[in-house]
Formats: structure tokens, sequence, C-alpha cells
């Protein structure tokens, strides 16, 4: 697949594909997608896609479905206000990326030293999240559920080891999110761009480091092109949720039937996303390696160390945002406390067991 082709995508409005029948155009609502991710992109983009003909598919007449990726109908970064302007009707997007909103939007991403993917789904499902997030969603129009996820992610790519936290005074590195902000903690200049934009930067040396996902979605990248040091597990998306965002009074015009089929979608492609990622990053990082001479690391503990004390301190700065922001960390941090208890004794026990024995790792 040709790099510079799936990530300059289509001109606005042109190449956007409608996926509903014809029998659609008969009387079925419409529901226009808007996304954050190139089209065909490996990974994050034809998951996006996966879930707009589904919807279609699943809604079987209900739903018009036209989906536009990055750059077709708005810039990736604009979808928020697309939709809560009710110009489209959905988005698929990391909310993190909203931060600026509000910052209570990355905890329905993943913030630092969080939740892997199977706690934060317990949390949003079983622990008061999803009204969190409904709550907080509310506020701006919006309505979301979680559709996707790529489960832990990568420390990211560098141009140099990494062997201190002093490293990273200086250091020019895109990161969005909570995640973004340690690291400005510890001295770097955090960058957010979406996705379609890093491969430049980071050729050009606008930037100096990324992260994007891991060695699946990151493998099409080519940034092994720029950077040979690639660092496995990072601190700021160990693991969470891709949104479908949408218009709030256009969801709730939906029969119970309509609610359903997008609510069974959502839930359907969040499993199969972590499921895809989980089994082909095995497979992408030993072509990084063999194929492309990256050069894997791991984050030394002084370095942990330094990403705890910034984690620390932008906790803090974000419970003091407003009393909503406060409420979504309370609930989150019990969670991970108490899952994270169990996790460790009994699916973290059992792992590390299982791979001393079997000479894994």
């Amino acid at each position: 697949m040709d790099r510079r082709k799936f990530l300059k995508g289509a001109a606005i409005g042109a190449g956007a594909s409608a996926l509903a029948t014809p029998a659609l155009s008969q009387g079925g609502k419409q529901l226009t997608i808007v996304s954050t991710w190139p089209r065909d992109f490996p990974g994050l983009g034809v998951s996006a896609q996966r879930l707009a003909a589904r919807i279609a598919q699943l809604g079987d007449g209900a739903f018009n479905v036209e989906y536009f990726a990055a750059g077709e109908r708005v810039g990736a970064f604009d979808s928020f206000d697309e939709v809560a302007s009710g110009n489209s009707q959905a988005y698929i997007a990391a909310d993190y990326y909203w931060g600026g909103k509000h910052p209570g939007f990355s905890y329905f991403t993943s913030v630092p030293f969080g939740m892997t993917t199977p706690e934060w789904n317990a949390w949003v499902k079983f622990g008061g999240g999803q009204e969190l997030w409904d709550e907080m969603s509310g506020e701006f129009g919006l309505k979301a559920f979680a559709c996707g996820s790529t489960g832990t992610q990568a420390g990211g790519w560098f141009n140099k080891e990494m062997e201190s936290p002093d490293d990273f005074k200086g250091l020019k590195m895109r990161m969005p999110g909570l995640g973004g902000q340690v690291i400005s903690k510890m001295g770097a200049s955090s960058v957010s761009l979406p996705g379609g934009q890093i491969y430049e930067n980071l050729v050009s040396g606008a930037i100096d480091a990324t992260e994007w996902v891991g060695p699946y979605n990151d493998y099409f990248m080519k940034f092994y092109e720029a950077a040979k040091y690639y660092y496995t597990a990072g601190m700021h998306e160990p693991g969470g949720g891709l949104a479908f965002g949408m218009n709030k009074e256009w969801f709730e015009s939906l029969s119970d039937y309509e609610k359903a089929v997008i609510e069974a979608a959502c839930m359907e492609e969040h499993a199969a996303s972590h499921e895809e990622n989980i089994a082909k990053n095995g497979e992408f990082l030993a072509k990084l390696v063999n194929d492309h001479g990256v050069q894997v690391r791991a984050f030394n503990d002084d370095i942990w160390d330094a990403f705890g004390e910034g984690a620390a301190e932008v906790f803090a700065e974000t419970r003091d945002h407003s009393p909503l922001a406060s409420k979504i960390d309370d609930s989150f941090q019990a969670a991970l406390r108490e899952m994270g208890a169990f996790m460790a004794n009994f699916e973290g026990g059992y792992v590390n067991q299982r791979n001393r024995v079997l000479e894994i790792g």
C-alpha cells in the first residue's frame, strides 16, 4: 500500500462512499459520519469504515449512512464541532483529542498510568463510566459509545536512545492527551497532530519523536524511515477506547430499535478492533525489526519514575479544572485500584508465570 495515497485521502467531499443500500434513500434516517483517520488506513481507518458499514447492515434500511475520512468533509480535529453543531450526525475519533474542550474527555480514551482495555471496558460498562461520559458529553450536545480499542500502545519512535529523564528535555514529540502534558512536565514540547501529518513532520525534523499506536498501525506509517528506536509499552495510553460520538439531539430522536442498532454495532467493533490489534502486533513488530532494522527498547525505571511524578501533577491539575473533572477522576482512580489489584494477582500473575515456564518474551 502506498503511504502517501492513503494519507492524502481525497479532496473534501470527493470519494466519500455511501454505504447504504438503495432502499435507504426511500426513508432511512441520514447518518453522516466524519472520522479522524485517513481512508483505508490499516487498523484505525479500516475499523472506522467497518463500523459505518456494519451500522448500515444491521439497520436494514433504518439509516442512510455516509462515511467521510479525515479531510474529505472536515479536517480531523474539526470533527467535534462538526457533530456538536449538527452538520454531521457522528464522528469516530479518540475523545482525548477534545481535551481542550474538557480534560475529562481524556479518561474516555486513555490516561497516563491508566486502565488496560479490559479494565476500562469494565469501568465504562459496569462501573459508572458510561454515565459520567454521558454527563460530560451532554454538556456539549453529544452522546458517545465506545467503538474501538488499540490495547496497550507503544512508547513511541525516537531518533536517539532515551536513557534518562533528562533526554526528554527540549524534545519535540507528538503526543496528545494527558500523556502529552506529562512529558511537558519533563521538559519536552508536546505536539498534537492528526495521523496524516505525523510522517512529514518527523521526516522534516519538525518533531523529534512521535507516538502513534502499536506495531500493526505504525508499520504502515513508515516512521522507521526517520526514527530507528522503537520503545515498547508507554505510560500514556495503556488501553481504553475510541469513540463514536453522536449529536445528542439526533440520537435522542431515534427509536429504541435504531439506538440499539448503533450501540450493538459499536460494541461489536470495539471488541473486533482490539482483537485485531492483538492478532497483528506481533507479526508487524517482527517485520519492523527483521525487514527495516528497527531497534526495540524499553524505558528504564528512572524514566518510568519521572513519568509517574509528571502524571501526579497532571492529575492534580485536571481535578482542579471543575467538579465534574474531579468526579470523573475519583471514579476512574477508585475503579483502577480495585480492578488493578485483581488483575495483578490473577491475570498478571498467570501471564507472568506462563511466560516464565514457556520461556516467552
